[in-house]
């Protein structure tokens, strides 16, 4: 592991501004061959079962560990037992385990990073109306379009124009319209929409 003088000296060298303390940490690890480089995931990215976490608490090393969210949706630490994680951000989870570290450690900072994102939180589901609904696997950059291709295209009863994105955003859905037929038919690309993780594109059926 990386020795906190090793760390101060790479800060000392960056500019203000320029990369956080999380991701120099991150990045001299993965340089030193410590860690898997961190997937690309959004801010808003819902921790999920299955997924593979580097929680790291800076200057203790010791507390620092990559660990997997269990089935249950928890994840164990040293000092902290069965922390909830799923459904957390993970600057959500590393918040939690600051307070939870604090009965132990003065003034803990912790950074949580997204290793492996493999549960459902990381996937773009379409459903409804569509010639193969599934659920696909997310990726930076993902667009309704791209998914709509995935999924073979809208299915011969489908209301494109009245589908929308379900998005979780803390903790409620929000419903994004998107007019799918304008999109394919017309392509006007206004409806191109990006995606985020955990989003489920819905298609409804034609009203005869």
């Amino acid at each position: 592991m990386l020795n906190s003088l090793k760390m101060r000296g790479f800060l000392s060298r960056t500019p203000a501004g320029c990369m956080c303390l999380a991701a120099a940490v991150l990045a001299l690890s993965a340089i030193a061959g410590d860690l898997p480089p961190a997937q690309t995931v959004s801010p808003d990215y819902r921790i999920g079962p299955g997924d593979s976490l580097h929680v790291y608490v800076f200057e203790n090393e010791e507390l620092s560990v990559t660990v997997p969210v269990r089935p249950d949706g928890k994840i164990s630490t040293p000092l902290v037992e069965d922390m909830v994680a799923v459904g957390k951000t993970p600057s959500q989870l590393a918040r939690d385990i600051e307070i939870a570290l604090g009965k132990y450690v003065k003034s803990p900072k912790v950074n949580v990073a997204v290793l492996v994102a493999l549960s459902v939180y990381s996937q773009v589901k379409v459903i409804g109306q569509v010639k193969e609904p599934q659920a696909l696997p997310y990726h930076e950059g993902m667009t309704v379009l791209e998914a709509l291709l995935s999924v073979k295209g809208l299915g011969p009863f489908a209301a494109g124009n009245r589908a929308h994105i379900a998005r979780m955003v803390n903790g409620k859905e929000q419903k994004i319209r998107v007019k799918l037929d304008s999109l394919v038919n017309n392509g006007d690309l206004t409806q191109n929409l990006p995606l985020l993780p955990g989003d489920v594109l819905v298609v409804p059926e034609t009203r005869f």
